[in-house]
């Protein structure tokens, strides 16, 4: 049966599980390790997930940015890209896409969402302006900075809540946005950030209601809107489930409104419709002008922006697949079943079911970890040992230091374990949350981190720790002492 034009299937006598409305055609061979080499791979990464080797991965889990599976005509249309430097008809079927779809008149192509921050920062933050949001990404806040910004989260108290039903934990407080405004003063506010949706508080969305009322005090003081729209498609298939008054309204439609409301949008693509790519597109030719000329300086000529035209082609065609709700649903409705079934073990696990991936609260799943000994990270590390999955750190180790050198705790120390659209399928994900389940058995032998080799910029994608103690050799036998020879 349909509703709301979305496919709904009612089982039997089985919990409600996702459905996959494609067919696999194309498949990539997975090994499964045995776990003394699953050690021995950590060791040699140090402690770090984004240092593993894939050779050594079962499922990899780390993110949806570039991972999502592209669709027969993504690739297709690959084939008829325009290679042309300056003037490409691949660059002009994007630009078409993203009209359509995002409402906006002008658009400039970057190479992917980080390029995209770097350049809005470098045009409209100067030295000493605060810069409100729903919450922080780490590329965000680090452009933001190194431009002499400071990022204000002004998020309501109910985001960070590990179990909750409130259904937009990702919404702005307008109490807090209006308490920013008289204490700095609006000219001092470039513009208020949305996230869509907030990746590390759990991939929770905004409502529209809420985006509606930030914009009416922005527009009272002459402070713009700026979208951050990676997860847009998630974060409008979370407002037709979730808000009652859109529950009639195409995703085209919610997204038309969402991008009305912004006076920047940028993306990127990675996430949002293809494995390379972003943009930056906006109603307002002057602003565009303010951003265009950077383009050529840091990305490339203005219709590639530093893509390749084939991936321009895959990024226009995912533009409009991300407006099918059997396509837009697929991640979504896989995090809902892994946090459904984790919440009914007792796993601590960020609800509800927001975008991007599972997120498992450390802080609750390893209460003995103090968190100056990183508990995401050592979860992480602890779940990759069990089980082959790598997932990723949210928590302290991606936080930073203070001028005194002492770690800035993180509000959540989350594992993240992200479901790129149509990657993973069912038994997979159970037997992620059959290992998810074992290791929360045996938490008691997971110990924490410390650094050994620590960057001074966004530490986590480089650094290496190591174990305060020797926890991971222990973990291993007891796995193998519980599954024998079984991998």
């Amino acid at each position: 049966m349909k509703q709301n034009g979305a496919t709904k299937v009612t089982f039997y006598h089985s919990p409600q599980i996702p459905l996959e409305l494609h067919k696999v055609r194309i498949v990539q061979k997975l090994h499964l390790k045995p776990v003394d080499e699953r050690v021995e791979a950590i060791k040699k990464g140090g402690f770090n997930t984004f240092l593993l080797n894939t050779e050594d991965i079962f499922l990899d889990m780390l993110t949806d940015s570039g991972t999502n599976a592209m669709s027969d005509n993504q690739l297709s249309s690959m084939m008829h890209a325009d290679d042309a430097y300056a003037g490409s008809q691949s660059y002009y079927r994007l630009e078409k896409a993203v009209q359509e779809i995002f409402g906006t008149r002008y658009f400039l192509p970057v190479h992917q969402g980080r390029a995209a921050e770097n350049i809005i920062s470098q045009v409209f933050i100067k030295k000493g302006d605060v810069i409100p949001m729903n919450y922080h990404f780490t590329t965000t806040k680090a452009h933001m900075e190194l431009n002499g910004g400071a990022v204000h989260e002004i998020f309501a108290d109910e985001a960070l809540k590990i179990k909750s039903t409130h259904p937009f934990k990702g919404n702005i407080d307008a109490e807090k946005f209006n308490s920013l405004i008289n204490q700095y003063g609006a000219e001092k506010i470039p513009f208020v950030r949305f996230e869509a949706s907030t990746n590390l508080i759990g991939g929770q969305p905004f409502s529209l209601a809420n985006m509606k009322m930030v914009k009416s005090i922005a527009d009272a003081h002459n402070i713009m809107i700026v979208l951050d729209a990676s997860l847009i498609g998630e974060n409008a298939w979370f407002i037709k489930q979730r808000e009652p008054e859109y529950a009639n309204a195409t995703i085209k439609d919610i997204l038309n409104e969402m991008c009305s409301l912004a006076d920047i949008i940028y993306f990127s693509s990675r996430k949002l419709s293809s494995t390379r790519g972003g943009g930056i597109c906006t109603h307002s030719k002057d602003l565009y002008l303010k951003m265009r000329d950077l383009i050529p300086l840091y990305e490339g000529f203005l219709t590639y922006g530093g893509i390749s035209v084939r991936e321009i082609e895959a990024m226009a065609v995912g533009f409009y697949e991300t407006t099918d709700e059997t396509v837009i649903n697929q991640s979504p409705s896989f995090v809902a079943y892994a946090v459904d079934e984790l919440d009914k073990l007792g796993i601590p696990v960020i609800t509800p079911a927001g975008a991007l991936g599972c997120h498992v609260d450390a802080m609750g799943f390893l209460p003995h970890i103090p968190q100056a000994e990183y508990p995401a990270g050592a979860l992480a590390a602890a779940l990759f040992i069990a089980s082959g999955c790598r997932g990723m750190e949210r928590g302290t180790i991606s936080s930073v230091r203070d001028e005194n050198g002492d770690d800035l705790l993180a509000d959540m120390e989350l594992l993240r374990l992200a479901f790129p659209r149509r990657v993973f399928t069912l038994s997979q994900t159970m037997f992620l949350i059959d290992r998810i389940k074992w290791l929360f058995d045996n938490r008691d032998l997971v110990g924490g981190l410390r650094f050994v080799e620590e960057p001074p910029v966004l530490r986590f994608f480089m650094g290496r720790l190591e174990p305060v103690s020797d926890w991971p050799e222990k973990l291993a036998e007891k796995f193998k002492s519980d599954f024998g020879d079984s991998l």
